[in-house]
């Protein structure tokens, strides 16, 4: 087997705020309880484990996805009123970029979540 990224550690306020913040933007699994973590598990297996026992920094998932998941996800962010960029910057707003489809928005916590169609070097 080949090295594969299996779970990351997602600092923030609130586990049960952003966890399913997140899982509901992106169209996942309900979080689940693992210690003292709640667990957002992605389709190709790696989980965000959601951890509010520290003070979060400021950190940048991000989440590649298929057309038709971009289209929902995109409906569900703009449905919400979530303010989105098309750069990492957060410099031109309300829009989404050119490579393949992508777009920035922060979640409850203030991390900066993308979402996009075409891998980077691709």
């Amino acid at each position: 087997m080949g090295v594969e990224l299996n779970h990351t550690i997602v600092p923030v306020q609130d586990k049960e705020v952003s966890a399913t913040f997140l899982a509901e933007i992106l169209g996942l699994d309900t979080p689940k309880p693992f210690g003292p973590f709640l667990c957002v598990e992605t389709a190709n297996g790696v989980s965000l484990d959601y951890d509010d026992r520290w003070a979060p920094e400021h950190h940048h998932y991000a989440f590649l996805v298929t057309e038709e998941e971009f289209d929902s996800i995109f409906a569900r962010v703009t449905e919400r009123g979530i303010t989105y960029w098309a750069d990492p910057g957060h410099q031109q707003e309300n829009r989404i970029n050119s490579h393949g489809r992508g777009f920035y928005f922060e979640d409850p916590s203030g991390h900066n979540m993308e979402v996009l169609t075409r891998a980077y070097g691709s």
